[in-house]
């Protein structure tokens, strides 16, 4: 076939690796040569891992606030659940209160409860997703800095 000059094929080899999570290819590169695209895919990389670290930390503070709701609904329900069955409460509709019963008022804490560890739970499964993804773009990351020494060494 066609000859592969050794730079297009290391550069081939590491994006493989950046998209596939497959091992750089061990290719020395003549000394010298300036290896801008093993920059770049660097670059790439470290890009990819401050992404998923953002990501990784909006998902932990998106948890927080649905964990400060559902404490929230729950010392409400408590408090309404002391109330007497003839007291009058008001649930708020954007800037107004509306007079509504004591159990259609518990029922409304208890489904936002429930909506919000349904939030959590598919928060903590995306979070999942993201940490492994991380994992692999700093095993990525180390590899390639091997090869980036071995080939400087060689």
């Amino acid at each position: 076939g066609r000859p592969v000059h050794k730079k297009s094929f290391l550069v081939l080899c590491v994006r493989r690796q950046v998209k596939a999570g497959i091992k750089i290819c061990k290719m020395t590169m003549p000394k010298g040569e300036p290896d801008l695209e093993l920059k770049r895919a660097f670059t790439e990389l470290q890009g990819k891992m401050q992404e998923t670290n953002q990501k990784l930390r909006i998902a932990d503070v998106q948890v927080e606030s649905l964990k400060k709701q559902i404490v929230h609904a729950q010392l409400t329900d408590k408090e309404i659940e002391s109330l007497g069955e003839n007291t009058r409460v008001y649930e708020s509709v954007g800037r107004m209160f509306l007079l509504t019963d004591i159990p259609q008022v518990r029922e409304g804490l208890k489904a936002k409860t429930e909506k919000c560890n349904d939030k959590i739970t598919t928060l903590s499964s995306s979070k999942e997703i993201l940490e492994r993804s991380l994992n692999e773009s700093q095993n990525n990351l180390r590899e390639m800095i091997k090869f980036k020494q071995s080939s400087t060494t060689s």
